[in-house]
């Protein structure tokens, strides 16, 4: 019944994911609000966030399905319910291996999101928006999800502490 549930919440990411993508795009705006003080609007119907809005070159960010970490989040919830499947009574330690690596996943993105926002400020629009969107933010997501899902596996699959 659990390997229902995670699929059926995997289902549900997919079939929501823009709504997923609006909570980000938020999430995105609270951080800069709290870390900036040149102003940030978000608009969360068109899942854009706003910033330098007090400076010479304001620049919005969508979260595009592409920019989302709601992708990322999907293997580990598949990775879940396999394992799951086969061991059962790992349930309550996968639950919060799963837990803590989609943590890490949300806060990845998030991390992408304020290298692109720094650059942008540091070496302008055009050159920072390709060094933080294009490099840095790919390489972030991807050392970021590469250290979610060993986490995951080493959290999920490691002898409990008196064994």
């Amino acid at each position: 019944m659990t390997v229902l549930a995670v699929i059926a919440v995997a289902v549900g990411l997919v079939l929501a994911e823009r709504l997923y993508r609006v909570f980000e795009v938020q999430l995105a705006g609270l951080i800069l609000r709290v870390i900036t003080t040149s102003g940030v609007f978000v608009a969360g119907e068109r899942e854009t966030v706003y910033f330098g809005l007090s400076g010479d070159t304001p620049l919005g960010l969508r979260m595009t399905p592409e920019c989302s970490s709601a992708f990322m989040l999907l293997p580990l919830l598949l990775v879940t319910a396999v394992m799951l499947y086969f061991r059962p009574k790992n349930a309550k330690r996968l639950f919060f291996s799963l837990a803590i690596s989609a943590v890490v996943v949300i806060l990845v993105n998030q991390m992408r999101v304020l290298a692109i926002v720094g650059l942008v400020n540091r070496l302008g629009v055009d050159e920072g928006y390709y060094w933080g969107h294009t490099l840095l933010g790919s390489m972030v997501s991807v050392v970021g999800g590469a250290v979610a899902l060993v986490l995951f596996v080493w959290l999920g699959t490691r002898k409990p502490r008196g064994a």
